[in-house]
Order: C-alpha cells, then sequence, then structure tokens
C-alpha cells in the first residue's frame, strides 16, 4: 500500500472507531431519528454548498437511482439502526459485531462474482469470524438484546455493500458529490420524525458536542476520506479498517463510559480479528497453496 494509502488507513481507523461512544452518549437524550437527522443534516449543511459550487451533484443526476441505493445501504438505514441498538448494547460490543463487515463483504462479492478466489485459509478466516461472533452473542448478549444483534447485522451489510457500489457504480462520479447527495436525502428522510422527537429541553453540552463531531468528523470529513481510501485500495481492503475501529470502540468505551471487558470479550475480538485478516489477505499466487481457476 502506498504512504497516502497508509495515511488514509490510520485516519480512517480512528475516525470511524469514536462514532460508537459519541452515538451511545447522544442516544441517551436523543431520539435515534433526530440523532441521524442532526449528524447528517449538518454534514450536509457543510458538503453540499461546496460540491454544488463545483459543479458536483448534476453528474449524479444521470444515475440517481444508484446514489439512492447507495444512500439506503451505506447510511439511511444503518444510522438509524445502529444508534436504535446503542439504547441497548454498549458501545464496546456493537463496534465488536460490526468488525465482521469483512467478512460479510467478501461473501457478498463471491455472491456477486467479484473473482474472489475460496481457498483453505479464507474458508478457515470466515470461520473463525463466525466462531468469534458466536461467542460475543453467547456471552455478552442478554437475550433482550436480540432485536439490537439483528440490526447491527443489517448495518453490517449495509457497510459491507457500500464499498462494492462505489467501486463498481459510483467510482467515476464526484466523491463530494455524492457524499454531499447522499446526506442531503438522509437528512430529509428523517425530517419529519426527528423533528417530531426533538427533546423539549436543550441537551447537555457533551451530548451536542458528541453530535458536533460525529457530524463534522466522522460524517462530512470521514467519507470525503473513505471514498479516497476505496480508491486508493479498492473495495474490499477498504473494508480493513473494521480491524482497527472496534478496538478504538473498545477502548474508549472502557475508558470513558466504564463498559465491561470481558475474556468472552477478547476471545471474539481476537477470532473476528483473525478470521477477517484471513479471510480478506491478498490471494497467493497459483504456484503456492491454490490451484488457479480453469
Amino acid at each position: 500500500m502506498t504512504k497516502r494509502g497508509w495515511a488514509l488507513f490510520g485516519a480512517m481507523c480512528v475516525i470511524w472507531g469514536i462514532p460508537y461512544l459519541l452515538i451511545k452518549v447522544a442516544v441517551d437524550v436523543l431520539n435515534p431519528a433526530t440523532l441521524v437527522l442532526l449528524r447528517t443534516g449538518v454534514g450536509a449543511l457543510i458538503l453540499v454548498p461546496l460540491a454544488q459550487s463545483r459543479g458536483y451533484l448534476r453528474p449524479l443526476m444521470t444515475r440517481w437511482k444508484i446514489v439512492l441505493l447507495y444512500t439506503l445501504v451505506e447510511v439511511a438505514v444503518p444510522w438509524l439502526l445502529l444508534s436504535d441498538a446503542e439504547t441497548r448494547l454498549s458501545s464496546s460490543l456493537t463496534g465488536l459485531l460490526v468488525a465482521a463487515v469483512p467478512l460479510v463483504g467478501l461473501v457478498i462479492s463471491r455472491m456477486v462474482g467479484g473473482g474472489e478466489h475460496f481457498g483453505l485459509r479464507r474458508v478457515l478466516g470466515l470461520l473463525a469470524g463466525i466462531i468469534g461472533v458466536s461467542i460475543l452473542l453467547g456471552f455478552d448478549v442478554r437475550a433482550g438484546d436480540v432485536r439490537a444483534v439483528l440490526e447491527v447485522a443489517v448495518v453490517t451489510v449495509g457497510y459491507a455493500v457500500g464499498p462494492i457500489l462505489i467501486a463498481r457504480q459510483l467510482r467515476d462520479l464526484p466523491s463530494m458529490g455524492v457524499i454531499a447527495a447522499s446526506l442531503g436525502i438522509t437528512a430529509l428522510i428523517y425530517l419529519p420524525l426527528g423533528l417530531t422527537h426533538f427533546p423539549v429541553v436543550a441537551p447537555p453540552f457533551k451530548v451536542l458536542l458528541a453530535v458536533a463531531v460525529l457530524a463534522v468528523v466522522c460524517t462530512a470529513l470521514a467519507f470525503v476520506l473513505f471514498f479516497a481510501l476505496v480508491a486508493e485500495t479498492g473495495p474490499y481492503r477498504s473494508t480493513v479498517i473494521t480491524y482497527v475501529n472496534p478496538a478504538v470502540a473498545v477502548l474508549l468505551g472502557v475508558a470513558l463510559l466504564g463498559e465491561p471487558f470481558t475474556l468472552a470479550t477478547a476471545l471474539g475480538f481476537a477470532l473476528i480479528l483473525s478470521g477477517s485478516i484471513l479471510a480478506t489477505a491478498r490471494a497467493p499466487r497459483p504456484s503456492e497453496d491454490t490451484v488457479a481457476p480453469a
């Protein structure tokens, strides 16, 4: 990977590791729909004028259906479900479950003809990841959290599909235009519900700060960097940031929110991490441990 790729990778590992903490802080006061509205609305206010002034929105009109689909699978649906899930799950556990994104992305890429060969190493990686998620669910999730786990599962699928859409359908479009449009569309979708559930009393300063950082750093800036990362490393390996994101989420959750860190948490994360590395590692040459397809 190039120096630019490593720089983008490092930035995204941190920037998308902290939203789990910020979401947890915000949903203690804000309705999930209101949080999504504020996060995307502020982000759109920053990026839409910039994209419009540079002519980045007009090229999107010919492929508005794909832009809308990307918006739904990467932003509109996942962010609501993620926020709602964190009303019942800890920020650290949520981040760990989302770590399965590379595994899901590999399976989806295979299903849609991504040309990814399933050798023994990748099969073992998938199995390790599944076992890791099972350990987390078996030891760290209460029966009442099943709905939240299902919500995170949908989020994981959406986060895996998003980079594939970027690479296959949106790569030649201005990235800032796609991001700005996605944030604007999502804000409009949640405008009625978000305003209806807006708190009567002004939220505490820490909640306002959490929303501001989510909107400016973890949304507007993060998506610009993420599109650059996908262009630099490809759609599947760009999701490898989820190897590090959960570690950041766990450290922040334990240190700042006092969330528990159990042996099952450590073992589950280790298996998901190792499984993702095995499953998404660059395939060896045919002369090594795989056979080239006929």
